[in-house]
């Protein structure tokens, strides 16, 4: 059978087209069955425009992780909050990522509705039932009887265990310590037996998870749990709970664990290693769509690369299944798709 030359044309084009569209989806393609992709963020202004959100959906993820402030209720109006929530809703651009993959969310002041609050906001209560509401949380979860939004999940792909835990650093932790105003805000470290970050019911909670077997944990906090106080909201400013978390991970003998936080309005990385058997990873990515004013950011001697990045960004984490052990990749990746921070890590060297 011969063609004409214009139907020889147009199978060209045809097989063109094909090509580029099969090229498209092999880019996009899901993550093969050993392996497993999450992104990660916080802080989004319900009222602003958020075009990374698209950027976002782009990369074909398993999970989505909100890690706090994903509006700015800041109100103990409930029916002003679900509004600022219906507000981020309506964007299409939130509404592309929500499409691209299941989001799990946990809280931070913002959206508990009290700048800086703790479990002395009256309207705690009122914020949950917003939030779960929001999140399509079903009846049945336990997060519907429970104080507080904390959640975890374990992500199954062939023969990589990846655990996803969100704690929750608002319903039950106590008021930090005032002082005189530094760069980072007005907070000061303080150990006075009644204080709690999470409320003995979450702490019992997160010991049960951490024996649960994973190749990998991805735990979340709104706030930054190895960054030193200086001024802001931190772990650091309850020294005494900070070194409860990481005698908790060497108690129950919880390996590869790489923390996640949000909140500062800037990207950066830092680890703990005096605390642990291990070293342990701490990934802060904020803002989704704002720039830090100021531009620079406040003490860390922890910080464990010297790159820190104020503009708006996502965190990108790759688990990859080679042999006995998982390649973990992260990356804090800008508004034009650049990757400005990146790091590896072997799942071998996150042990006991």
């Amino acid at each position: 059978m011969s063609l004409r030359g214009s139907e020889l044309s147009c199978f060209w084009w045809k097989l063109s087209v094909a090509l580029i569209a099969w090229g498209t989806a092999m880019t996009n393609a899901t993550p093969a069955q050993d392996s497993c992709r999450v992104l990660f963020g916080s802080c989004i202004r319900q009222d602003q425009p958020m075009p990374i959100l698209r950027l976002m959906a782009s990369r074909r993820s398993d999970r989505i992780l909100l890690l706090g402030d994903n509006i700015y209720g800041d109100t103990d109006d409930a029916q002003v909050l679900r509004a600022k929530y219906q507000l981020l809703a309506d964007n299409p651009d939130f509404q592309s990522l929500r499409r691209s993959a299941p989001i799990l969310a946990v809280w931070d002041d913002h959206d508990f509705g009290l700048n800086d609050g703790g479990r002395e906001y009256t309207g705690r209560d009122d914020s949950q039932q917003a939030f779960l509401d929001f999140w399509g949380i079903p009846a049945a979860s336990p997060r519907r009887t429970r104080q507080g939004v904390y959640h975890s999940e374990i992500l199954q792909h062939h023969e990589l265990r990846v655990q996803v835990i969100l704690l929750d650093a608002r319903f039950h932790r106590t008021p930090l310590m005032k002082g005189e105003r530094r760069t980072g805000g007005p907070y000061y470290p303080r150990t006075t037996p009644d204080e709690t970050m999470l409320g003995d019911v979450q702490w019992r909670w997160l010991e049960t998870q951490l024996r649960i077997p994973a190749d990998v944990r991805l735990i979340g906090c709104g706030i930054q749990m190895i960054a030193e106080a200086a001024g802001q909201e931190t772990w650091s400013n309850m020294p005494a709970e900070r070194q409860r978390l990481f005698q908790l991970i060497q108690q129950t003998r919880a390996n590869g664990v790489l923390l996640l936080s949000g909140d500062r309005h800037w990207a950066e990385l830092s680890v703990e290693r005096e605390l642990s058997d291990y070293p342990i990873y701490e990934v802060t990515s904020s803002s989704l769509n704002q720039k830090h004013s100021r531009g620079t950011p406040t003490q860390n001697s922890r910080r464990a690369s010297p790159i820190t990045w104020h503009e708006e960004n996502f965190g990108q984490i790759d688990l990859k299944r080679v042999s006995d052990a998982v390649e973990i990749e992260f990356s804090i990746v800008n508004l034009s798709g650049e990757t400005v921070l990146h790091h590896k890590l072997i799942s071998n060297d996150l042990k006991p």
